[in-house]
């Protein structure tokens, strides 16, 4: 579900996320168009913007971890993570983290992938929420539910920054809602 559908409609805030997003045409590969969120990072009153808003919405749901998968998962997860009294936990690419991990391979469009987080991280019973930036096929988010439910968590529901509005991979979220923010931008949007 998209913000602006769950009570911030007509939040200039969302206005101001989805302008700060700048757009890259065919990057990594031709025919991308890559929603580049660094320039959302470098302005301060809309990165604190993005961040309030996944704090309001996960304030009160007595979320003990917060998992920020690799690498723009990151920007937001921890800052969510100390404002709502969350653990943080990294959900990284294989072979970045040092001990023993579990891991979870997926499909990309393109090829597999996987994911990777330490043993012990998440405990049976923690309520978890998952963040990263963007969200077409589900994969990723699918690899990072399946990590954190074999270790005993309860996936209370995905939250990203962009999300297209038909998002291909919603079964394969296992009935996870998803939070979105704002919608991919065009190049007609500048």
């Amino acid at each position: 579900m998209f913000a602006a559908e769950n009570g911030l409609k007509g939040d200039s805030r969302l206005q101001g996320i989805s302008e700060a997003i700048r757009v890259v045409p065919d990057f990594p590969k031709p025919g991308i168009m890559f929603q580049d969120i660094t320039t959302l990072l470098l302005n301060h009153k809309v990165f604190k913007d993005t961040v309030d808003i996944f704090v309001d919405r996960y304030k009160e749901m007595d979320i003990s971890v917060v998992a920020g998968i690799e690498a723009r998962g990151f920007m937001f997860g921890p800052s969510v993570a100390l404002a709502i009294g969350a653990k943080f936990v990294p959900l990284r690419k294989p072979g970045k983290l040092p001990g023993k991990v579990i891991a979870e391979s997926y499909e990309l469009e393109y090829g597999k992938d996987c994911l990777e987080m330490h043993v012990g991280a998440v405990q049976q019973g923690d309520k978890a929420v998952i963040l990263d930036d963007l969200v077409a096929t589900g994969g990723t988010l699918s690899a990072a539910i399946k990590l954190l439910e074999r270790m005993g968590a309860e996936v209370v529901e995905c939250g990203c920054v962009i999300g297209v509005p038909e998002v291909k991979g919603q079964s394969r979220l296992k009935g996870k809602p998803l939070y979105i923010l704002v919608e991919p931008r065009e190049l007609e949007d500048f």
